[in-house]
């Protein structure tokens, strides 16, 4: 990744944390409302405008997240890849907050659990992802699918929760007939 700056401004006052790692001509379009922290971004990648995306999150090059997103801890979104708008991202399995004894939960009372996005995925508007899971090579999730479980390589996936419905290699061939 082409690092540009880990300071507080780029090109037109971008304001995001200065721990943050953005590559070679990432456009931030409306940089007065989005919240990025701790994170890397990669070079061409384009984020929109109420997009939050939280430490220790690696997104890669020539991506496109889409306005109202949330992207949370522990989350690598590899090259190419596109989120629709209001994409939420989860990171605990079973989240609370406080503990059994009352007393409000701290980073350290709990886990991250990871999720990787594969290279050119796709995923809808309103998709909700849920920890843990891979969402593989190119595979596409429908607006407003909650997604369980892992996806595979190609597929498309649809619904509560999400469900194979189609392979993406098959959308194409029927598509250069």
């Amino acid at each position: 990744m082409d690092v540009v700056r880990t300071g507080k401004v780029v090109g037109n006052e971008m304001p995001v944390a200065a721990d943050v790692i953005l590559g070679r001509d990432v456009r931030i379009f409306q940089p007065d409302l989005v919240n990025l922290y701790g994170c890397a971004i990669g070079a061409e990648t384009k984020i929109g405008a109420f997009v939050e995306i939280q430490k220790n999150v690696s997104v890669g090059e020539r991506c496109k997240i889409s306005s109202h997103s949330f992207v949370c801890e522990g989350v690598t979104i590899e090259d190419e890849v596109f989120i629709g708008h209001g994409v939420m991202f989860t990171n605990d399995i079973y989240p609370r907050a406080a503990n059994e004894d009352g007393t409000q939960k701290t980073e350290t009372d709990w886990q991250v659990v990871p999720t990787t996005v594969k290279r050119r995925a796709s995923i809808g508007s309103n998709a909700t992802i849920l920890p843990g899971v891979t969402i593989g090579e190119a595979a596409i999730i429908g607006a407003g699918a909650v997604v369980t479980s892992d996806v595979p390589d190609f597929a498309i996936v649809a619904g509560v929760p999400a469900k194979v419905i189609g392979d993406v290699r098959e959308r194409m061939d029927s598509e250069k007939k």
